[in-house]
């Protein structure tokens, strides 16, 4: 399938991954929810994770190598690699013995109501205990390995449990590099990469990765904790209507 698009196709995808990779640089998740919808007009959805695991974990390493290690916060990163790879386990086991469509509306739905919770401020983010990564990394990692998206769990994670907005952005993003390297093992070692198509796709479209994550960092530095707080909530929004649409599909 991904030999037969057009120079037309390519053109429309190219501009839908840079707005959703503007999105990444701004937030270190969220590209998924601009991106997976227009690539299901061209490709199918066994393409499509592989493909954007591969990009997204371009656009990870690039916004990392930019940033550096001085705005991550390690000792989150310790806690939380440990429980993604075991909730990574959990989510292929479920995957490969049951149906996990159900916990996908049920993720759904808490996100959308957790994410309109915060935007109406009526009781803003409360600091989240050192135990809370326990759960957080956990379902993080079973949803990466069930619907290849759980970053955006360890987004609420680190807004309840760090105060500046660099370190939550940078922090985030070096989990969604981590979280998409097992995935490339994963597909690796299955074989999914053995079609050399992945490969030139992922030339075609690595500018804009470079493109957009970049002015997605530069809108970042432009704006507060706040106003940064308030964008990740919608799109944790917009990811729980994804959710939903997924599982009524």
């Amino acid at each position: 399938m991904i030999a037969l698009l057009t120079w037309q196709d390519l053109i429309i995808i190219w501009f839908g991954m840079i707005i959703g990779y503007i999105i990444f640089g701004m937030t270190g998740f969220g590209s998924a929810l601009i991106i997976s919808p227009l690539l299901t007009f061209f490709l199918p959805l066994q393409e499509i994770v592989p493909l954007l695991a591969l990009l997204d974990c371009g656009a990870a390493l690039v916004n990392t190598w930019r940033d550096g290690k001085k705005n991550a916060e390690s000792n989150e990163l310790i806690k939380l690699i440990p429980l993604i790879i075991l909730g990574s386990l959990v989510g292929a086991t479920i995957l490969l013995f049951s149906k996990a469509e159900i916990l996908m509306l049920l993720l759904g739905l808490f996100v959308i109501a957790y994410a309109i919770y915060n935007l109406t401020g009526y009781n803003p983010i409360q600091q989240f205990n050192s135990y809370s990564c326990i759960p957080f990394g956990l379902i993080g990692g079973i949803f990466s390995a069930l619907f290849g998206s759980g970053e955006f769990i360890y987004a609420i994670y680190l807004a309840g449990r760090l105060k500046v907005k660099e370190a939550i952005r940078v922090t985030q993003t070096s989990l969604v590099g981590f979280s998409t390297l097992i995935r490339i093992i994963i597909f690796a070692v299955a074989g999914i990469y053995s079609n050399i198509h992945y490969f030139k796709l992922v030339l075609i479209l690595l500018p804009t990765v470079f493109i957009g994550s970049s002015i997605g960092r530069k809108i970042s530095m432009k704006i507060s904790k706040a106003q940064f707080i308030r964008i990740i909530n919608i799109v944790l929004l917009l990811s729980g209507f994804m959710l939903i649409f997924r599982y009524s599909h």
